[in-house]
């Protein structure tokens, strides 16, 4: 009799490591089942429009293919909004190259450019100036100014617009006008509103 249960034990004992991995496998699967569902439906958080990130003193570039600057920003602070994906700048200072080296610059008391620096919105005291450019031997290009508490420029465009007063110079030649579309590719403008032009006869 004392034999019989000693056999019965010892196989006991082989089948037990396969017995507690049966056991196991069938409690990992209860604690899978029972475990409740984290892929269900997630609240969408609402992005308001609150900054995200600060900056202070900071000079932001732009390069091209060939490593060549394209666009400079500068500012005295710069608030981040990631619901626009857009940079609101006090004090803004921005320099712009064209695919010829032509330099255009723009200042305000305050800015908001989008990620790439391709369009930036100037607002208080907004002015832009392309500097001369001699793009042939005997040709050259006169230094314009545009003036206004608001001017919206793409860069990559070459567009300035407004839908406020501004005023144009070009050498010595003044405009004003209570709304601009200038596209500096095509060489148009077009003044809207009430214009006035001061234009000062060339000397030989």
């Amino acid at each position: 009799m004392m034999s019989m249960l000693r056999d019965a034990w010892d196989r006991s004992l082989l089948y037990f490591p396969l017995i507690s991995m049966g056991l196991l496998a069938l409690g990992t699967y209860w604690l899978v089942r029972s475990t409740p569902s984290v892929s269900g439906p997630v609240e969408q958080k609402v992005v308001r429009h609150e900054p995200d990130y600060f900056m202070e003193n900071f000079s932001v570039r732009r390069f091209d293919a060939t490593g060549r600057v394209r666009t400079e920003v500068r500012g005295a602070k710069a608030r981040h909004y990631p619901d626009t994906r857009w940079l609101e700048i006090d004090n803004i200072r921005v320099r712009s190259f064209d695919e010829q080296g032509r330099l255009t610059t723009a200042t305000a008391q305050r800015g908001l450019t989008n990620e790439d620096s391709s369009e930036v919105q100037l607002m208080g005291q907004a002015v832009v100036v392309r500097e001369p450019d001699a793009n042939k031997p005997g040709n050259t290009t006169p230094r314009i100014e545009f003036r206004g508490e608001f001017l919206h420029a793409f860069m990559k465009t070459e567009r300035l617009r407004s839908n406020k007063p501004v005023e144009f110079l070009r050498g010595q030649d003044r405009f004003r006008a209570d709304s601009m579309d200038f596209d500096n590719v095509e060489q148009t403008m077009q003044l809207n509103g009430r214009v006035r032009a001061t234009l000062t006869p060339k000397l030989n």
